[in-house]
């Protein structure tokens, strides 16, 4: 085997005299794909910055090497490069694609000028050379109308034409090595398959090499060579992608693969990777693993429900929003966000959302909320129209009914303690006698979520994702609802915390006989939480059905394209249960 492209060994990093990576050992092959998983704060992002020499400035290398085989001047220790040298290799040799491209993208500048500040930069083209190699990578990544792309900003593009940009800036210079930080976590399966398909594309006809950073495992099995998985700033597992899925050998691993939602059956419970940590026993782990709902039960559970009441009624709703203005600033075009659909919900159920981005998943989700007027039709609550409600039978309303957003920390004021934060609505709808009470309530509701009665004095920059999702739902619950809309609430979770969200949610509904409308782009995800499925595409409903009818015998062809586009571990006729 030839020399490897990057080496790194025994690298150690800190930030402010804490580790946060220590002594990793990998090394990569020419043309080879590692991927790296594991939770939030494992070191994997840290790693691949390390590589680029991005680290922030409280970020030191305390100790290692990297290594990399340079087409010019053979292999280097980019630790010992000079600032100057390091800037010829990155974007030329080491590319990086963000996870976020819309705060990786500049907005000043269109997406053209900054994929061609890089060609210039580095193949030293004219302008209009750059322009013209521009487009021509616009078009590689299959952008739709590469010159009119060229001079758009980022704000106008979607999220999955976005990535496609940064895509294009970061292969454009035909790099030896490839680092791709969360690509697709937050993109619909649909754009997330494309996507990876566009990478593989290109990366053999590069013969780049690539490092796949993820939280997902499935999505990991589907691109990589070798695995290497990272736990608090260890590779607690390193091995070849087939013997890694087949035969984990680590706890950790086992724990992250078991966590995730299956397709093909509906559990009571997810696994959390806590079971496999703390030594459980064989038997009692695989008893927890294959504790999923019977048929039988399944239709028990849809039968109690079919005696339940209508707790929501949607009839012909349509909302519509501006597409086009005159002169004068009147609208004169709209586009039907959310066009002609009518469903119900039944007290105690769970109704599943799915479908792409754009589909009128959240528009629907607000405007059961009213927080969004409809050109047409109406939304019953309780047998009541929400739009013609006023005074206290509005505010009776506001309180029977609640959301839990997908961005937790942009859903809480950074100013308030969570403690007042879960508060205020108790203040706002005079529940509870007096403060006394209602803080003893707080406390009795944090630790309802797994969280502590300490923690009602902190802010919310203090908690990791997971826990401020936790007080996002905490402060749900606040109010007593009895309807809850979860906008893809745990979209940006990793699968390990996602699973004790579920199992969460789920316990509280089965307390409190909730109903949930649960938003999501993961049909693996709806499948666990959900008693029926409505797909959505295009404003229109394409099917609604129970949960396992959708995912067996789906009618429509989109609801079959996006079960096709979930990731399920297949690679070399490997297949991750």
């Amino acid at each position: 085997m030839s020399e490897p492209l990057l080496q790194i060994k025994n690298l150690s990093i800190n930030f402010n005299s804490t580790s946060v990576v220590n002594q990793i050992s990998f090394d990569l092959q020419k043309g080879e794909t590692l991927g790296i998983v594991g939770e939030s704060g494992s070191g994997k992002s840290v790693t691949g910055l390390s590589i680029m020499q991005l680290l922030a400035a409280n970020g030191k290398i305390s100790g290692g090497e990297i290594l990399f085989q340079t087409a010019k001047n053979g292999t280097v220790d980019l630790l010992k490069l000079p600032e100057n040298e390091i800037r010829k290799i990155r974007g030329k040799e080491i590319a990086m694609i963000f996870q976020e491209p819309m705060t990786s993208l500049n907005p000043v500048f269109t997406c053209g000028e900054q994929i061609a500040e890089t060609i210039i930069l580095h193949q030293h083209l004219s302008k209009k050379e750059a322009k013209q190699k521009t487009i021509e990578w616009l078009d590689k990544v299959k952008l739709p109308n590469p010159e009119a792309t060229f001079n758009k900003y980022p704000h106008q593009l979607s999220g999955g034409q976005k990535q496609r940009v940064m895509i294009a800036m970061a292969m454009c210079c035909h790099p030896q090595l490839i680092i791709a930080d969360e690509p697709t976590t937050a993109l619909d399966v649909t754009v997330q398959k494309t996507i990876l398909e566009l990478m593989h594309e290109l990366q053999i006809q590069n013969n780049s090499s690539l490092i796949f950073i993820s939280h997902d495992l499935g999505v990991i099995a589907e691109i990589a060579d070798k695995v290497a998985v990272m736990q608090q700033g260890k590779i607690v597992e390193l091995g070849n992608v087939v013997e890694i899925f087949e035969n984990p050998k680590h706890p950790y691993t086992k724990g992250l693969l078991a966590c995730r939602p299956p397709l093909n059956k509906r559990l009571k419970r997810l696994p959390v990777i806590a079971d496999f940590i703390k030594n459980v026993n064989k038997s009692e782990i695989n008893t927890h693993v294959s504790n999923k709902l019977s048929t039988t039960e399944i239709d028990e559970q849809l039968k109690k429900l079919e005696q339940q009441k209508n707790i929501l009624e949607v009839k012909n709703l349509t909302v519509q929003f501006p597409s086009k203005k005159n002169f004068l600033g009147q609208s004169t075009e709209f586009l039907n966000a959310v066009d002609n659909i009518s469903f119900q919900v039944l007290q105690g159920e769970t109704l599943g959302l799915v479908g792409e981005s754009g589909c009128g998943k959240t528009t629907l989700g607000k405007t059961i909320l009213r927080l969004n007027q409809p050109a047409e039709g109406e939304i019953l609550f309780d047998g009541k129209n929400i739009f013609d409600l006023q005074g206290a039978d509005l505010m009776d309303f506001r309180k029977r009914i609640q959301i839990i957003f997908q961005d937790p920390y942009s859903s809480l004021n950074p100013r308030m303690t969570i403690g007042t934060a879960i508060q205020e609505p108790m203040q706002v709808h005079s529940i509870y006698s007096n403060k006394k009470e209602q803080e003893e309530k707080v406390i009795d509701l944090l630790e309802k979520v797994n969280l502590k009665s300490e923690h009602f004095y902190r802010y919310p920059h203090e908690f990791s994702g997971g826990q401020r999702q936790r007080i996002v739902i905490a402060r749900a619950l606040a109010v007593q609802p009895e309807f809850i809309v979860c906008d893809e609430c745990v979209s940006a979770l990793d699968v390990s915390v996602q699973a004790q969200v579920l199992n969460l949610l789920t316990d509280l509904k089965t307390e409190f006989n909730f109903s949930y409308l649960f938003i999501s782009h993961d049909l693996s995800v709806v499948n666990f939480m959900s008693d029926k499925i409505m797909v959505m595409n295009k404003g229109k409903i394409e099917e609604l059905n129970v949960a396992a009818e959708i995912l067996k015998n789906p009618k429509s062809e989109y609801t079959k394209t996006l079960i096709t586009a979930i990731p399920k571990g297949r690679k070399r006729d490997v297949f991750v249960q």
